[in-house]
């Protein structure tokens, strides 16, 4: 039983597990040994100076964060913010993977980016994995290793999808939200969700009211077949409730503005916009649903088109030493894969992670499948008819 007196290392390390009980790894195998990276060795003409271009989600890099890495390396960061997977794909699409040294895709994203040949396997001895927790970087070597050339994939931040709410003006029945309470008549125009992600926690919330067969949201990823008449009931149930939703998002600000601005009381997000809140002392708070907490971690790929090698390597030196780390997540609210990063953040960081995942929340997470091509397609597909209803 998780207790508050657990630090959140021990937290963060029983999430790191629970990644492997469910789809998001399938191999069998036993975390074994890591291979520790040899020493790291960048020639000073490479680090101090030049210019790394990064495509990141827009809340990944926190200003204290850049301009700590320039002082210390100076290497000047041109940072494109993104709020979702298509986002980066497309990009990468349209530019044939030219313009930016360091993207940030999903770890379930690995079906999408295997067929489109737009990434480059990392140098792992150019690397200090050995900072980094062993069950996700394994996600790159076993899901990111394209044609057997290696990883394709580092990780770089973990997080969660679950409840946010204002403790002013609402509360939860029970030890713990719902999707459902998202979609509720009583809360009807006060609430928020990402369409795609609303609609599979809708359906999680009509496993647990026998509107759906237990397990049916992630059996509909197994083929077109399966998928279709389970996604027909959710459109059908959310496209009746679609009144009820105040605010669709797409990245992290409108998540916060529709918390502080939009008459928001409570809706479907990621934990780092509203931790973030919760931290400058606004009366917000998230915490994983009772139907589990949808969990992903995102990461740093090379496209085939990365310029500044010598900086990229040493952005992820950067990036996996603990203190930086722990500065990023005290800033961002989202959680680090890097060893003893939580140690570095404060007080307000270690509580938000115990108030967030009580209780078994983290032996319940819900890892998101890896996503082929024709689910994604698919989704878009009942999205669009969602949003147009």
């Amino acid at each position: 039983m998780t207790t508050k007196e657990e630090t959140a290392t021990q937290l963060n390390a029983r999430a790191a597990k629970s990644f492997t009980r469910r789809t998001m790894l399938k191999s069998a195998t036993t975390i074994g040994a890591v291979a520790v990276a040899g020493p790291w060795i960048v020639k000073d003409a490479f680090s101090s100076s030049g210019e790394v271009n990064i495509l990141m989600w827009s809340d990944y890099l926190p200003e204290k964060f850049m301009k700590d890495f320039t002082a210390s390396s100076g290497i000047k960061i041109n940072y494109t913010g993104i709020g979702s997977n298509e986002e980066i794909i497309n990009k990468m699409k349209a530019n044939k993977g030219q313009g930016f040294d360091i993207v940030s895709p999903t770890n379930n994203q690995n079906l999408e980016w295997g067929p489109l040949e737009l990434l480059q396997p990392f140098d792992i001895n150019k690397v200090q994995i050995d900072k980094v927790n062993p069950a996700m970087s394994k996600i790159g070597t076993d899901g990111w290793n394209f044609k057997g050339k290696g990883s394709h994939w580092l990780p770089h931040i973990w997080g969660t999808e679950g409840i946010a709410w204002r403790t002013d003006k609402w509360a939860p029945s029970g030890d713990a939200p719902s999707y459902g309470d998202v979609w509720s008549d009583a809360n009807a125009g006060k609430t928020m969700g990402r369409p795609h992600s609303m609609m599979l926690g809708a359906g999680l919330y009509m496993e647990t009211i026998g509107e759906l067969a237990p397990g049916s949201m992630w059996k509909a990823y197994e083929s077109e077949t399966t998928m279709r008449p389970i996604w027909d009931k959710v459109a059908s149930w959310c496209i009746k409730r679609k009144k009820n939703l105040k605010l669709l998002w797409n990245d992290a600000d409108t998540q916060k503005n529709g918390l502080l601005n939009e008459g928001v009381i409570v809706g479907q997000t990621w934990d780092g916009p509203p931790m973030a809140l919760k931290s400058a002392g606004e009366p917000v708070m998230y915490q994983a649903p009772k139907e589990g907490a949808m969990a992903w971690v995102d990461g740093m790929a090379m496209p085939i088109g990365a310029k500044n090698m010598a900086q990229i390597y040493e952005f992820i030196k950067f990036a996996y030493d603990s203190k930086h780390a722990g500065v990023a997540i005290d800033s961002h609210g989202y959680n680090s894969p890097v060893l003893g990063a939580d140690t570095h953040a404060g007080a307000a960081y270690k509580k938000n992670f115990s108030d967030a995942y009580p209780g078994k929340s983290l032996a319940n997470l819900n890892p998101w499948p890896p996503q082929a091509p024709w689910y994604g397609e698919i989704r878009t597909e009942y999205v669009n008819k969602f949003k147009s209803a």
